[in-house]
């Protein structure tokens, strides 16, 4: 242990300031050239003392550790030896990921939202009729934007390449869900008694376009066909406004009239404007993508949640109605039927494709979920009787919490 000049001690306190100014790049040639030269006679915990400085007790570093400081000095402190340890470092580090992390992982709690949210609007109403039917456009069209900007545009182009599946898909929705709505529409009549205009609304509620919803269900199950489910969406919502009169038409008995302008200015609200926007803003502006992205999957939440709610929210009397757990009864199994039809029917003509499973379980969200907010809509506006909305409505709630029910099965079966 050698005693050192004031003017040595003074050089070295600047270059440990040096060092501490980046304290993790400890590999900086410039810090490590300059501290062996000068210093790489002094032993590795030199102490030095002055009276008029204090004396210190410093490590120096090396690649692989950090810089470790020792100061004592009962007298007074200095600014230089200001320090932040690296376990704090760390501790901020780790809370900052773990909030971006739960942001990223809100789309686990969809499950508990949709049925925190369903038991809210029976218990208090209020808590969503302010969420009114003009909301429900704009709702759905925010998941569509999410879904948007976790795509690339190559994955269109990719689906558009697969007609056999989009024809499947169509299939499912306007042929084989349409059947199964005419069976419990004339079941729900001539077996259970209920009102014509109930049956009626089971069949209308088969006869609208896939619900937006399905493609964000597949987006969760499997990312990379969700392309393909929001063309297959797109597809049936295109010719929604010429099928879904014509099976009304066929199935209900009476013509059922449909605003054509109205359906287009819907498609491209709810489908194309919000999927382009999130394309173009994953394109064009990445860095503002990816500041968002985190951010997206809880307010989906809080979105779906909303859309949810209100439709008991504002029908709460029909569906707390002597009839109301009957219509439940009827639309559960409607739906559930639904899906597994699509997804046996999926496997058997598509065994020996690559991807079979992956195309089951989006064909089978095609076929078993509907836009049943559509139908809610058609029911209010083309109806008088206001007991055919009540099927839309409860039909909303369960095939939204049994779409999420078979993602959480088929993640967890996938991992």
């Amino acid at each position: 242990m050698g005693v050192i000049s004031p003017v040595e001690t003074l050089f070295l306190k600047s270059q440990h300031r040096l060092l501490l100014l980046q304290p993790r790049d400890y590999s900086h040639p410039l810090v490590l050239h300059n501290t062996r030269r000068h210093f790489a006679n002094f032993p590795r915990n030199n102490s030095f003392s002055s009276s008029s400085l204090g004396s210190c007790s410093v490590d120096f570093p090396v690649r692989s550790n950090p810089i470790s400081q020792r100061c004592k000095d009962g007298n007074s402190s200095y600014p230089w030896r200001r320090y932040v340890s690296e376990s704090d470092t760390n501790e901020m580090y780790h809370k900052k990921v773990s909030i971006m992390e739960t942001l990223k992982q809100a789309n686990s709690f969809i499950p508990h939202a949709i049925l925190s949210s369903t038991i809210l609007a029976l218990l208090y109403p209020p808590s969503f009729t302010w969420f009114k039917p003009r909301y429900f456009v704009p709702g759905l069209g925010f998941m569509m934007f999410a879904v948007g900007i976790n795509s690339n545009e190559r994955d269109f182009l990719e689906a558009l390449k697969r007609p056999d599946a989009i024809f499947a898909g169509y299939i499912g929705q306007y042929l084989i869900k349409p059947l199964l709505g005419y069976l419990f529409g004339v079941i729900s009549v001539s077996l259970f008694n209920l009102p014509t205009s109930i049956g009626a609304g089971i069949m209308l509620v088969s006869c609208v376009s896939g619900a937006q919803l399905s493609n964000y269900t597949t987006f969760l199950t499997d990312p990379s066909l969700a392309p393909l489910s929001i063309v297959m969406t797109s597809v049936s919502t295109a010719t929604a406004a010429l099928v879904t009169p014509m099976l009304s038409l066929l199935l209900i008995g009476k013509k059922l009239p449909v605003d054509v302008v109205g359906m287009i200015s819907s498609i491209l609200q709810v489908v194309v404007t919000p999927i382009a926007a999130g394309l173009l803003l994953n394109r064009l502006f990445p860095r503002l993508s990816n500041a968002i992205k985190p951010f997206l999957p809880a307010l989906t939440v809080i979105d779906m949640g909303c859309c949810i709610g209100a439709p008991l929210a504002l029908n709460i009397d029909s569906i707390l109605s002597p009839f109301g757990a009957t219509i439940l009864f009827l639309v559960i199994t409607f739906h559930l039927l639904a899906f597994v039809a699509g997804y046996f029917f999926t496997g058997f003509f598509f065994s020996k494709a690559p991807d079979v499973k992956a195309l089951q379980r989006t064909i089978s969200y095609e076929t078993g979920m509907q836009s049943s907010l559509l139908a809610l809509a058609l029911a209010t506006k083309f109806f008088q009787d206001p007991l055919v909305g009540v099927p839309p409505a409860i039909s909303t709630v369960v095939m939204s919490l049994m779409g999420v029910s078979l993602v959480t099965i088929w993640k967890n079966r996938k991992e």
